[in-house]
């Protein structure tokens, strides 16, 4: 298990510190051009040289995604856009597209190729094509089984690494082949726009009356009948390391620092556990898990096909609330920038990479302004208060709320 990768999603600078901060061994993240994520997901070239440094000063890894589905006119770019990206030092590019491949591999060749889940590889022949091709590591089909990704590592080459997704989202579409947004809205998935029309809420009309709309429910909080579950293997790392996968994928790129920084330092302590040959305490790390936004969880296709009763969604849930970031620290204090509002006489949490769920109750702060203050209610503005715990910048607090779910 030591050997294993923890590989975690940033959107931004702020998210891949925080990947870094609470374990991940790798961060993958999207630059200004074709990457399968929103614009406002895609870092410029002069952040991706920073992110680049930033995970190398952590002796941790960048990877860079280039999986949308190319156009003719966009092929040309792919070239130049390799050799930037192999000039500022990626560790990998993540690709889709069988043309973007051959163009990369031609102009740059010593930037490693990661093949992304897109290409929707599931057999051990397709694995073998992508490896003559100068492929170095397969991002494999979600729809994969154990057994399935056991059999395709033994027909690889052993130099051939295997990752695969471990927590986060779930597409309904075929490795995330899905032409619903586009047809609905003129936004496609497949380039990085989906409006993410299966979480909608949808009604019936029934053909003899016109304009009588019938919801569709499923229980109180509403209907996604067209949308999956998340995924969730944090109880299974060590069957999907036996089946030779040396890559743990969350997804969550469009995610905040909070999501981000609960998920990887929950699969960091299970990681952890089990390389020290011991059992991850799964009770508390799903827990944990659940403080975030969420669906209901899903092991995925890994056992064989998903029930029907257990396919469809209910609706998000998540135990707390993100509070704020600590940006500074000195014994007894702490100065933190606020993400929701926080109130003297609030019980505050704090997650770190060494402590997850401590408490203590706020009191009196102190605002921008260097006054007095029980209600920390400016977003984005730094507060000063005391905190019993020693506590480090990059540390989060989080409110905890009332379940809605388990």
């Amino acid at each position: 298990m030591r050997t294993i990768e923890l590989l975690a999603p940033a959107g931004d600078l702020e998210c891949l510190e925080t990947a870094l901060y609470f374990g991940a061994d790798a961060v993958y993240v999207g630059g200004p051009m074709l990457q399968l994520r929103a614009a406002n997901v895609g870092l410029t070239m002069a952040q991706l040289a920073q992110a680049v440094e930033t995970a190398h000063h952590a002796g941790r890894k960048l990877y860079v995604t280039v999986n949308c589905f190319a156009q003719n006119e966009e092929i040309s770019e792919a070239g130049p856009y390799a050799r930037e990206l192999s000039a500022l030092g990626a560790d990998a590019v993540i690709v889709s597209d069988l043309g973007l491949i051959s163009e990369i591999r031609k102009a740059a060749p010593s930037l490693p190729i990661h093949v992304s889940t897109q290409a929707n590889c599931c057999n051990y022949a397709a694995a073998q094509v992508y490896h003559a091709l100068g492929v170095s590591r397969i991002v494999l089909a979600r729809e994969m089984t154990l057994p399935a990704i056991a059999e395709l590592r033994r027909q690889v080459p052993e130099e051939l690494e295997l990752e695969t997704f471990v927590h986060g989202a779930m597409c309904m579409a075929y490795s995330g082949r899905c032409m619903i947004s586009a047809y609905l809205t003129g936004r496609s998935g497949n380039r990085g726009a989906c409006a993410q029309p299966c979480r909608w809420r949808y009604t019936l009309q029934e053909e003899t009356r016109p304009g009588e709309y019938f919801p569709v429910w499923e229980d109180e909080r509403g209907a996604a009948l067209l949308s999956s579950r998340d995924l969730c293997a944090i109880s299974f790392l060590d069957r999907l390391a036996e089946a030779g996968v040396t890559s743990f994928k969350i997804e969550g790129r469009m995610k905040s620092p909070f999501y981000v920084a609960t998920v990887v330092r929950a699969y960091r302590q299970a990681l952890d556990a089990l390389a020290r040959g011991e059992m991850p305490d799964l009770p508390t790390l799903f827990a944990e898990l659940h403080t975030v936004s969420h669906r209901t969880f899903s092991r995925g296709f890994y056992f064989g096909e998903i029930p029907s009763e257990s396919a469809a969604d209910d609706g998000y849930a998540q135990d707390c609330v993100f509070a704020g970031v600590v940006r500074a620290a000195e014994p007894g204090f702490i100065t933190f920038e606020q993400r929701n509002r926080i109130r003297s006489g609030d019980r505050v949490e704090v997650l770190s990479p060494s402590r997850a769920g401590d408490a203590f109750t706020m009191g009196t702060m102190t605002d921008p302004q260097g006054l007095p203050t029980d209600d920390a209610r400016l977003p984005a503005a730094l507060y000063r208060a005391a905190c019993p715990f020693p506590l480090s910048p990059g540390d989060i607090l989080r409110l905890r709320r009332s379940k809605t779910r388990t």
